[in-house]
């Protein structure tokens, strides 16, 4: 049975040099530098493909890691979105058996947004990654609205990663510790969800779905929070003008993975709000690495339906013609 995983990261070393050269560079870059993961995450080659035969995994969707070139200024985020669009349009052309791609986008350069998520889906990017924020920007700022129209247009699913809170966020809640404290709680430990389930919820809110109601998000690490909460986030509803609740936008316009996360905990608390149509394997490569025996372990959690999380639902999201 075909095991597809998303949410496979990589990066490309020119967009790490322009990162650690901006005036603040992103702390998160830290856990790109960790062990062998940067040589994994440039790895778009003969020792990915190893790790997933050795994991059981028969076609990754290549995205790259974060922060992604939100954080560059406009000019060099166009640039550097379009460099890696194009390599990772290169690898899959490479390996079209084990290989799709999610495009990256300019976020701080919204004007350029909706042009290279075009050009990218051109290409064959199955759909993109992108991020909250950038700067003060929110995702659900008006300035993005072409941008969504495009992706619902263009059936290019988004997935919505977490990335490290702003300086006044962190300045306000996530320090006082250690260094090293201070940055994991602020990202792999706590900030890194809310943020990301912040966005997603601030994207309803905003009626973006009521706009747009082909769109499909896609939420890592089992929702990043959200569908945790679900009950109390419906409140919101009516005070935001909408006409279902929270629960129901969550449950036909977002897709949810494990990013790694294979707890069964977890997995049932997820049937719990949505179904097995809306939910999509991933290991979050190469920061989780889990084993062949570790996934099938749990995959045998899953009473039925299995084939729709292994691979189904994710090549009907993505377009994906496992046959081929």
């Amino acid at each position: 049975m075909t095991l597809i995983g998303i949410e496979e990261h990589w990066m490309l070393p020119e967009l790490t040099s322009a990162l650690k050269a901006v005036p603040q560079p992103d702390e998160s870059l830290h856990f790109n530098e960790r062990g062998d993961v940067g040589e994994r995450l440039e790895d778009l080659g003969a020792g990915r493909i190893a790790t997933m035969d050795a994991q059981g995994i028969d076609l990754a969707v290549l995205a790259l890691t974060p922060p992604g070139t939100q954080a560059l200024p406009p000019a060099e985020a166009v640039a550097l979105s379009r460099l890696a669009n194009d390599t990772a349009t290169e690898a899959v052309r490479t390996r079209p058996t084990r290989f799709r791609s999610l495009s990256t986008l300019p976020i701080s350069s919204p004007g350029h947004v909706a042009t290279e998520l075009e050009r990218a889906a051109a290409q064959g990017h199955v759909g993109t990654m992108v991020y909250g924020r950038s700067g003060d920007r929110f995702l659900d700022d008006p300035a993005y609205e072409d941008f969504f129209a495009a992706a619902a247009d263009l059936r290019q699913p988004v997935f919505i990663h977490p990335q490290i809170p702003s300086e006044e966020l962190r300045d306000a809640a996530y320090r006082g510790f250690d260094p090293m404290t201070d940055l994991g709680l602020a990202t792999f430990g706590w900030g890194w969800h809310l943020e990301a389930a912040t966005a997603a919820l601030r994207l309803i809110l905003r009626g973006t779905f009521d706009r747009h109601p082909d769109l499909q998000i896609v939420l890592g690490h089992w929702g990043e929070l959200l569908p945790f909460w679900l009950d109390r986030a419906d409140s919101l509803s009516r005070l935001a003008g909408l006409d279902r609740p929270i629960s129901d936008y969550v449950r036909t316009n977002v897709f949810l993975t494990a990013s790694g996360m294979l707890n069964p905990a977890l997995l049932h608390h997820a049937l719990t709000v949505t179904t097995t149509d809306r939910l999509i394997f991933s290991t979050d490569y190469p920061f989780q690495q889990p084993t062949r025996a570790e996934i099938d372990t749990f995959f045998g959690h899953l009473p039925t339906d299995r084939h729709k999380v292994r691979s189904a639902n994710a090549a009907a999201l993505l377009g994906i013609d496992t046959a081929a």
